[in-house]
């Protein structure tokens, strides 16, 4: 059982020993990557903090090692509760005891430093450390301090986050170049793994994009496949459901309560369990699910999409209004033509061709004309008169239409079944290219005419709306009272909060997903949320929450396929080498299956030497061309019986604490160089 946490860890007067892990940062990821690690690995951990408040929220009384020193009292407690209840859900094969893996391991180390300068991280033990991750909220400070460190220790593991894709692979490149150099013959398979480059918004978006569309599925790919998982309500009575290729979680029993919660680690027996058993899924009444529903080969990867597409049609040059003008004008003069056609003995395109010139003014007087001819050319001068202001009109609209072509577009009238985002920060950014590569009609809140997506919003068309969402009036020119969803991924949980208060008083049946950063917080909003909205869904999300396993797995040299929420809880997929995991080595597929832990899904027939190191990335093939895709050597239709060899390279779903179980490294104090 775990030790008492003090409120502010003490700290060591000696330097940490060796194979320790280094986490610096200047935010919640940080906190939630040394609590993972801590709580969740059982590593050592020393965690580099900048002094003072955290410059995300300045109001908030405590500074930085505060907000740490009381995260990690928080789950020190959880962990001590989880503990005294005993065992866990693998019922045979479980762990035993308490469950408790980090006995013995000293509590977080908490330094402060400005900077990750080359004194800072040599006190840190950089020489000595395992593996180090640079999570600050700015490029430049990670690059800087990534190649300072890699120059201390070129032996060491770089987990790097940086919201730069293009700027990153070219890192990641420059630093395995210098762990060759520095060691040469070194093995491929740990040379890849010397440096990850992660984004938090690249791992939150999807999840975040999913919470705006009701029955959406959770997309993950590996080697050109999608894995689509989706959530599907409790059965009714009498109802057959299809349990899809297996079930990967149950949800929580609370979910459709309107006093309910979603259910989290701490949430006891009414929280969602994941990898449930064939008898757990049996005995689960009323609860929903989320089942593996398919597997299929992917598209090549397509940009995000512009509204309304790269034409210029009549709906977004000219309004509603004109364009009904327009046709009661053309109405008007085939009623003409028509009346005379039946009082006069001409042909079709002569009436036609009489009334032209009688709208245009430009025939001469029917002197001597029958009476109804007389009264034909009156009514069409008088229909000839609306002509004029319609086409100043039209010249107007469309010259507004092209001068305002490069600039923010404004939502269209009529516009409905959107979503409505809130904030185009980082994370903001990337959720709305999710929404677009998924063909998502949006429009986006801004307060900042600068933030970083609003070139974004511009070249994809995406109709945006400048202003304070606190403000009257600005969600409704979102057209929120038309909206199918509200996304407030702002980084101010108050202002999330007031957005989807007065969103929900305007719509009340609006599908609703908050960024929150505190967990209690965001159980309180959801409840009282919805008990006041029971009809109503509402999710609250951690970028944080959803980003740390990924950063945390690489930081043990893995790379994950990808993580889906359920609820609050988190389920991973990987890719893992059978050889050196006796819970896999020599067992069949369903022995290995661990009820609450992990579940293999997939073998990579593919032969070791000519397997892809990184399952998630896309076949090289040219999708223009004849040829085929090449087939893929992942196994899905596994028999219960196969047994798991050595050789083989398995896909597998696992709770944090599953995978973590399959990654913990043998504690072993390595000499010095």
């Amino acid at each position: 059982m775990l030790g008492f946490v003090p409120p502010l860890p003490q700290q060591p007067g000696r330097p940490p020993s060796a194979g320790h892990m280094i986490v610096c940062g200047d935010d919640a990821l940080a906190r939630r990557l040394a609590v993972e690690l801590r709580y969740v690995y059982g590593e050592r951990v020393t965690l580099l903090l900048p002094p003072g408040r955290d410059a995300n929220s300045p109001d908030t009384p405590l500074t930085q090692r505060g907000r740490a020193a009381a995260l990690f009292g928080r789950m020190s407690a959880a962990m001590n509760r989880a503990g005294n209840g005993g065992g866990t859900t693998g019922g045979g094969n479980g762990t035993g005891g308490s469950g408790d893996t980090n006995a013995g391991v000293e509590a977080v180390r908490i330094m402060e430093a400005p900077e990750p300068s080359d004194d800072v991280l040599e006190e840190a033990g950089v020489d000595r450390a395992a593996a180090l991750a640079l999570v600050y909220d700015d490029d430049e400070r990670n690059i800087r301090a990534a190649l300072t460190a890699r120059r201390l220790n070129p032996r060491l593991r770089l987990v790097i986050r940086l919201y730069n894709r293009k700027l990153g692979q070219h890192l990641e490149e420059l630093l395995d170049q210098a762990a060759a150099v520095a060691m040469p013959g070194i093995d491929p398979a740990l040379l890849d793994a010397s440096t990850t480059v992660l984004s938090d918004a690249d791992t939150a978006a999807p999840a975040l994009a999913a919470t705006a569309l009701t029955g959406s599925s959770k997309i993950i790919q590996a080697e050109g496949l999608l894995l689509r998982a989706a959530e599907r309500p409790p059965p009714r009575p009498g109802e057959t459901v299809d349990p899809g290729l297996c079930t990967l979680a149950l949800l929580s029993s609370t979910t459709n309560d309107p006093a309910g919660a979603e259910g989290s680690d701490s949430s006891g027996d009414e929280a969602p369990q994941l990898l449930p058993d064939e008898r757990a899924v049996a005995d689960a009444t009323g609860r929903g699910t989320v089942v593996l529903e398919a597997i299929s080969r992917a598209d090549p990867a397509r940009p995000a999409t512009r509204m309304g597409g790269r034409g210029a049609p009549l709906a977004q040059i000219f309004s509603r209004r004109l364009r009904w003008s327009a046709l009661g004008f053309v109405l008007a003069a085939v009623a003409l033509v028509i009346a005379s056609l039946l009082t006069t003995e001409d042909t079709a395109l002569h009436s036609a061709y009489l009334t032209v010139l009688d709208l245009l003014g430009m025939n001469d007087p029917a002197e001597g004309a029958p009476p109804a001819r007389q009264i034909i050319q009156i009514l069409s001068g008088i229909a000839g008169l609306l002509l004029l202001p319609l086409l100043i009109a039209a010249v107007l609209e469309a010259f507004g239409t092209l001068r305002t072509a490069s600039s923010l577009r404004r939502p269209p009238r009529g516009l409905g079944g959107h979503v409505v985002l809130l904030g185009l920060g980082k994370i903001g950014t990337r959720v709305l290219v999710r929404l677009r590569e998924l063909d998502i009609p949006v429009v986006v809140v801004e307060e900042d005419p600068e933030a970083r997506g609003i070139p974004l919003a511009r070249s994809l068309h995406v109709p945006t709306v400048i202003g304070d969402v606190t403000q009257e009036g600005v969600l409704e020119a979102a057209k929120i009272y038309r909206a199918r969803a509200l996304l407030a991924l702002t980084s101010i949980d108050t202002t999330n909060l007031e957005a989807a208060l007065y969103a929900r008083s305007v719509k009340p049946d609006l599908r609703v997903a908050l960024r929150l950063y505190d967990d209690e917080f965001a159980t309180a909003v959801y409840r009282t949320l919805r008990t006041a909205h029971p009809g109503a869904l509402t999710r609250s999300r951690s970028v944080s929450h959803l980003a740390a396993p990924s950063f945390a797995v690489a930081m043990m040299g893995r790379q994950i396929l990808g993580a889906v929420p359920v609820e609050r809880k988190v389920m991973l997929f990987a890719a893992l080498e059978v050889a050196g995991h006796p819970q896999l080595e020599g067992r069949t597929v369903e022995q290995a299956f661990r009820a609450g832990a992990w579940r293999v899904l997939a073998i990579d027939a593919t032969p070791p030497a000519d397997r892809t190191p990184d399952l998630a990335a896309m076949p090289p093939y040219n999708p223009d061309g004849d040829a085929a895709p090449p087939p893929s050597g992942l196994v899905w239709d596994l028999h219960p019986g196969y047994v798991l060899r050595a050789t083989d390279r398995v896909v597998i779903a696992a709770t944090r604490r599953g995978l973590a179980e399959l990654l913990r490294r043998q504690r072993s104090v390595v000499p010095r160089q």
